[in-house]
């Protein structure tokens, strides 16, 4: 049999008896299966970017918890749920990683993962969707419409979204699409093969299109870069 390419998946810090787990919810894993990836779950070690950049084939940056935003130029909000450091840490390394050796490496961005890829890419967020959004409730683990863009190719619909926090500015990505009221809902860079992060969550979203599709696309991609034939 062919081999799958191998697609790396981010992975939380939960605690459990007092230690630290690495931890993920396994729809991420069975989304890239079912594309035709073999899906490959990323602890936080730092030391080990290098060599995940020139192994791996693609990457999911899955969703979780509120970044901490001194580094990119902001306080970060009382009211925030932090992702633990060392995670943090760890992505916003990769991305840069990627950036600077590997580009077109293919990439999906998933919630947290779309804010962490307009943050390093110069962007901001706004922090605390409740105080500026009237519609911030159609956010939190329901379903709602988004408005694609000219550059947007997976069309439209409803998708699944869970998300306290939203993409302010993406900084130099692109704005790909947009909820019905106007928040940022996808983005991505037009230069590189395959660099989209969604606000929403694909391995959630029943619409094919805008689930599924999106780790199809990516496996796509990474086969015919790196994978054999």
């Amino acid at each position: 049999m062919p081999q799958r390419p191998l697609i790396g998946i981010t992975t939380d810090v939960i605690t459990h008896h007092g230690r630290e787990r690495c931890a993920m919810y396994p729809s991420y894993a069975r989304a890239v299966a079912a594309a035709g990836g073999a899906p490959v779950l990323l602890s936080h070690e730092v030391d080990s970017i290098g060599t995940l950049v020139e192994s791996l084939h693609g990457f999911v940056f899955t969703g979780g918890d509120d970044p901490r935003t001194e580094e990119f130029g902001e306080p970060t909000d009382p009211r925030a749920t932090l992702l633990h450091p060392d995670r943090q840490r760890f992505e916003i390394a990769l991305l840069r990683e990627l950036s600077k050796r590997r580009p077109d490496t293919p990439v999906l961005g998933v919630c947290l993962g779309m804010q962490l890829m307009s943050l390093v890419a110069g962007g901001s967020l706004d922090q605390h969707l409740p105080e500026s959004c009237a519609t911030a409730d159609d956010h939190w683990e329901r379903e709602h419409a988004i408005v694609p863009g000219e550059a947007w190719e997976f069309g439209s619909g409803l998708v699944l979204s869970r998300h306290r926090q939203a993409v302010r500015d993406p900084g130099t990505l692109g704005v790909l699409a947009r909820a019905h009221d106007g928040i940022i809902e996808a983005v991505g860079d037009p230069a590189r093969r395959f660099y989209i992060g969604v606000q929403w969550h694909p391995e959630r979203t029943v619409k094919r299109s805008l689930g599924g599709e999106l780790f199809d696309r990516l496996v796509r991609v990474a086969a015919q870069m790196n994978g054999p034939g």
